[in-house]
């Protein structure tokens, strides 16, 4: 029997909806997946039967939760927790089969998931309902702006009048690591092996292969269309143990499937998550989604392109983005106001696109992860730039104006989608409305968009730098990045402090989109996280560090260079990790400053505890190196 994977519920009457529900069989528990602010899914199993007896009244109102599945500081608070989650008719429902539970004729059950809002005192509160709120003014700002005299000039169209509907496209690029259980990772192994590039693009084998296959055709059969999977730079190569079984497997892959409209974008890669999980499990493999799963080695990251389209009543797609010119010009007057409303505002959406410590720890220069705010656009309209070092890139096929569009490169997988994407398109929109209401050409726009830091610039602040061509990292000394582009921040507590007191934040509030109170929520949200990631997680890694670097040399065979080189190695462990009578250590300091709430000097301890870690490492190998027996 062929399993039904996904309904849209948009092209279906309530009574067809209902009546396919109750046919299938297979759908024995109803699931609502509501996201709040933290980027947390709600889950649950609810029997089939209990929500279909009053189908309309659930569709309409949802179900209740007193709070605790979902967090959402400062709004639902304990003395007033209750949530209700209310399904999104709009969008994809996917059926979640459990193949570990089968029927009597042998056929998995399954959980209807169904994309949902949250709502709260009557106020939709959540990550999904904010970027719906975002898709649907951006529609109505898009067509009104386009009414205005010559906002129509570059694009192949005469009148706003011929457009039937704006759609905001979007796309993810899931890069993970994949490892068998308990596999200890070699470092140094990993680093070599990634210097060397062994493994880019390398053919996959064994459980690998077959994984990355069945979830390219699991995609597919979700009409997620499963479009590419490949191996990315990181990993060593495993051992045959068996007939194609491999063991000692640690490798970095990327999964990709088709762009979606951004509501549904968001959704796919939620659930694709999910599928790609479960499928590499049950080939005995373990993935992880951290942005920076093995320190010092390639992080994984989640690429997302964005891009505007209009669809004429004739049924032609134009890319907003796209100059009429395509060939000879880099993109429209509107696709320039898009770039410039993402890099000058870049500060209010950076906090959405990277919140955790593990994001941060991924951004770090020589892995082509971008710290820097800065674009590339190609040498020339004929000459499209790949250059991976910079935060945003313009994608472009020469022969295809529809293919026009922007790549951010700093997202990582627990990247919330929902909440970056809004950011994005709300900054696109202040963009691309001054440029409507100034009346400003594209010719004016690259021109004005090259010039040099510190030389007067309109809309973009004219102290930095915003396009290169060039290696960021190569090309340029930590001082010069930090003069030419701005000082990037460098933990989540920096980060965050970008949305108090900075007057971008009225580009997102606008017509309460993000309101004060949700990016009070988000930012609390955020925080309590960072917090408890420094309380648990730093402080368990840093003491698992330095009792790993132990003292290797006996009196035998010892030179005085060993001696100073443990010195100074076990010097820095007793900075990082061991208090004395007249002494706190870097951890006793970092936890003091939490409990005394200096949010700012914890953040400061954190860097300077990243920083002591990695002179650690280079201390000790270079101890270790010196070694014979």
């Amino acid at each position: 029997m062929k399993l039904l994977h996904y309904i849209e519920p948009s092209k279906m009457s309530i009574e067809e909806l209902e009546k396919l529900i109750m046919d299938t069989e297979a759908i024995k528990f109803i699931s609502l997946a509501g996201v709040d602010l933290g980027n947390h899914s709600t889950d649950e199993r609810i029997p089939k039967e209990y929500i279909m007896s009053d189908f309309k009244g659930f569709l309409e109102n949802g179900i209740q939760t007193d709070g605790s599945s979902v967090f959402l500081p400062i709004i639902a608070e304990l003395n007033n927790a209750k949530v209700d989650i209310i399904p999104d008719k709009d969008v994809k429902w996917f059926i979640d089969y459990n193949t570990k539970n089968l029927d009597e004729n042998g056929q998995p059950k399954g959980t209807l998931d169904i994309p949902s809002f949250l709502k709260h005192s009557n106020k939709y509160v959540g990550s999904r309902s904010i970027l719906k709120n975002t898709t649907d003014l951006v529609k109505k700002e898009v067509l009104s702006l386009l009414s205005m005299e010559n906002a129509l000039d570059e694009l192949p169209i005469n009148s706003v009048d011929e457009i039937a509907e704006v759609i905001l496209t979007s796309a993810t690029e899931l890069e993970f690591w994949v490892k068998t259980p308990d596999h200890r990772s070699d470092i140094e192994k990993l680093n070599a092996s990634q210097e060397l590039k062994e493994h880019y693009w390398k053919r996959t084998v064994g459980q690998v292969r077959t994984a990355m296959e069945n979830s390219l055709e699991a995609l597919d059969a979700t009409g997620l269309v499963g479009e590419m999977a490949h191996k990315e730079v990181g990993g060593v190569k495993a051992k045959l143990s068996g007939t194609n079984l491999y063991s000692g497997i640690m490798e970095q892959l990327e999964i990709d499937w088709e762009y979606a409209n951004a509501l549904q974008a968001a959704d796919n890669e939620l659930y694709a998550k999910n599928i790609i999980k479960d499928t590499f499990e049950s080939q005995g493999l373990e993935v992880t989604f951290k942005a920076k799963p093995i320190d010092n080695v390639a992080g994984s990251g989640e690429h997302t392109h964005i891009s505007i389209s209009l669809l004429t009543k004739a049924g032609k797609y134009i890319n907003l983005f796209s100059h009429k010119d395509h060939a000879n010009n880099y993109m429209s007057n509107l696709g320039w106001g898009a770039l410039y409303g993402i890099l000058e505002n870049y500060d209010v959406v950076n906090p959405f696109v990277t919140a955790t410590t593990d994001g941060f720890k991924r951004l770090k220069p020589g892995f082509e992860a971008p710290v820097c705010t800065v674009a590339s656009i190609g040498n020339s309209p004929q000459m499209p730039s790949r250059n991976r070092t910079v935060l945003i890139g313009l994608i472009r096929d020469l022969i295809s104006p529809m293919a026009t569009r922007f790549e951010l490169r700093a997202p990582n997988p627990n990247t919330n989608t929902y909440l970056a994407l809004s950011a994005l398109y709300l900054t696109i929109m202040d963009g691309i409305k001054y440029v409507v209401e100034n009346k400003k050409t594209s010719v004016s726009l690259y021109e004005n968009f090259i010039k040099d830091a510190k030389t007067d610039k309109y809309y973009l602040n004219s102290e930095k730098l915003f396009c290169t061509e060039e290696d960021v990292f190569d090309s340029f000394t930590k001082e010069e990045r930090d003069n030419l582009f701005g000082k990037p921040p460098s933990t989540v507590y920096e980060n965050l402090s970008n949305l108090i007191g900075n007057e971008k934040t009225n580009i997102l509030t606008k017509d309460n989109i993000f309101t004060d109170i949700l990016i009070a929520s988000y930012k609390e949200s955020m925080e309590e996280q960072w917090k408890n990631e420094i309380r648990f997680r730093l402080k368990e890694s840093v003491l698992r560090t330095v009792r790993r670097f132990k003292k290797l040399h006996t009196t035998e065979d010892v030179t005085d260079l060993d001696i100073v080189n443990w010195e100074k190695v076990n010097t820095l462990r007793h900075e990082l990790a061991k208090d004395s009578m007249s002494n706190q250590s870097l951890l006793t300091k970092i936890i003091s400053a939490l409990d005394t709430k200096d949010l700012e000097s914890a953040s400061d301890y954190q860097i300077l505890i990243d920083n002591k870690l990695q002179e650690l490492q280079e201390l000790y190998n270079q101890y270790k190196d010196n070694l014979i027996n």
